[in-house]
């Protein structure tokens, strides 16, 4: 059954309540304060808890909005972000005990958009070392709310984790490989991982630049729309921000999924999945097809090869982005990082030209089928609710890393957007999910079709138990 207590309310409803006065910011924000100091230190979601600065963020909120100041949806309501995102004064470590004690002297772009927008600001969420696969050793992972033995996530596991479990309204994870996607379906929420470039990557530590993504991590599509209006355009701090026109997400998405035309390759998407997804995927082609949405077969380009190549693609830049500590500080970083690091170092030039070639023919391929749908039907991951145990060695083995970001590195090596939705669950109740894909900078069209799909379903409010 739905929770509707108020830490389990979505981000516009409480967002209503506080702008029409019904609640106060300050309220929610002690409450919310509270579930955390009770529940955190089993669920280790969070780095660093700003307390007293979000008290004092809720506080001016109310004083805002009862001088007739709401500054939009998010006005007055808590959100958390991931650490590799700077917060001006306030350590963020990326994961990495080597930033441990960096404070920086401004706020990443999408952090100060969502201060511009009223939101209170709870504090860092955890995330894997660098934002790679796997939690540096000395760090604790997040647990997953639904059960302590399955995955919660890469790497954007604490972003996934808090939002599960009522610890913030909304949060901001990065998505290189997976990293939205893999923790929203692992812990049962939505994520939407926008174009590459619609978003300003400014004031964020870089997993690998091309291919790095910020977006919402939310408990509706709604929610999503509402948290990426405020921090996405063009930004003079990041020239790769594009310029265009940002829509107001909430307007258009009670269009929903009428009339648009949603594609499946059955075998890529159904056939190399196991037994819960695919009941799961049908069962969303059958509520697709109920809400107006004509369901086309397709063929998704053959993405073995690229997916292949994701690995090493991303090695060469991260091993870019880590310059200036690697190797120089290898023994502080974990075996997993290091492991891709050197990958990226000992790549040749003419490998990595061909792969930025297949790359980009891949790329046209998937950007031409949505001349023909509107939108992709995808999963989320090939396998249901993954076990801890599982993925133990994600970061290690190859097969197990291909196999899993078979439906979502593609997306990040084309900048296409996706959300990720919840659209079912297994046996013993944990969350499975799927993605809607669809073209560049047409994340309208995810927010629609994820509005719509989210009125006749109610996944997206089941809760765990905690």
């Amino acid at each position: 059954m739905a929770d509707t207590d108020l830490h389990y309310l979505e981000l516009l409803e409480v967002g209503r309540q506080i702008q029409s006065r019904a609640r106060s910011s300050v309220d929610v924000t002690r409450a919310m304060l509270a579930r955390i100091e009770a529940l955190d230190p089993r669920l280790l979601s969070y780095v660093t808890l700003m307390g007293d600065a979000a008290l004092a963020d809720a506080q001016r909120a109310d004083q805002e909005i009862a001088a007739g100041r709401a500054r939009g949806p998010l006005h007055g309501v808590p959100i958390a972000v991931k650490d590799l995102l700077w917060t001006a004064g306030v350590p963020t470590s990326h994961g990495m005990p080597i930033h441990r004690d960096f404070r920086p002297t401004e706020d990443a772009t999408t952090v100060r958009r969502l201060r511009e927008a009223g939101a209170v600001l709870l504090g860092k969420l955890q995330q894997t070392e660098g934002a790679f696969a796997d939690h540096h050793p000395s760090i604790t992972p997040p647990t997953n709310p639904w059960g302590p033995s399955l995955w919660s996530g890469a790497s954007s596991s604490g972003s996934g984790v808090a939002t599960a479990a009522g610890l913030c309204f909304g949060s901001l994870g990065t998505d290189t490989g997976g990293s939205i996607r893999f923790p929203s379906a692992a812990n049962g929420i939505t994520g939407l991982k926008p174009t590459w470039g619609r978003v300003s990557r400014h004031g964020a530590f870089e997993l690998a630049a091309s291919l790095d993504h910020i977006g919402p991590m939310t408990r509706s599509a709604a929610d999503a729309g509402a948290m990426l209006a405020a921090i996405a355009g063009a930004d003079p701090g990041d020239p790769t921000a594009v310029p265009l026109p940002v829509p107001d997400y909430l307007a258009l998405m009670t269009r929903g999924l009428t009339g648009l035309r949603v594609g499946i390759d059955r075998a890529w998407t159904l056939e190399r999945v196991d037994a819960p997804t695919r009941a799961a995927l049908l069962d969303v082609l059958r509520v697709v097809a109920d809400v107006g949405g004509v369901v086309q077969e397709i063929q998704f380009p053959d993405a073995e090869q690229v997916t292949q190549d994701w690995a090493p693609l991303c090695a060469v830049e991260t091993a870019v982005a880590h310059e200036a500590t690697y190797p120089a500080r290898r023994d502080e970083y974990g075996p997993g990082l290091a492991g891709l690091i050197d990958v990226g170092r000992s790549l040749s030039a003419m490998d990595f030209q061909k792969m930025q070639l297949r790359r980009a023919e891949f790329s046209g391929r998937v950007h031409a089928l949505f001349q023909s749908v509107d939108l992709l039907l995808i999963p989320a991951m090939s396998v249901a609710a993954p076990s801890v145990e599982l993925m133990s060695k994600f970061g290690e083995d190859a097969d197990l890393l291909a196999g899993m970001l078979r439906y979502t590195c593609p997306f990040d090596l084309t900048g296409s957007p996706t959300i990720t939705l919840p659209g079912g669950q297994t046996a013993d109740g944990a969350p499975i999910a799927f993605q809607f894909v669809a073209a560049n900078f047409a994340e309208h069209l995810l927010v629609q079709a994820g509005w719509a799909y989210q009125r006749v379903t109610d996944w997206h409010r089941h809760h765990p138990a905690l």
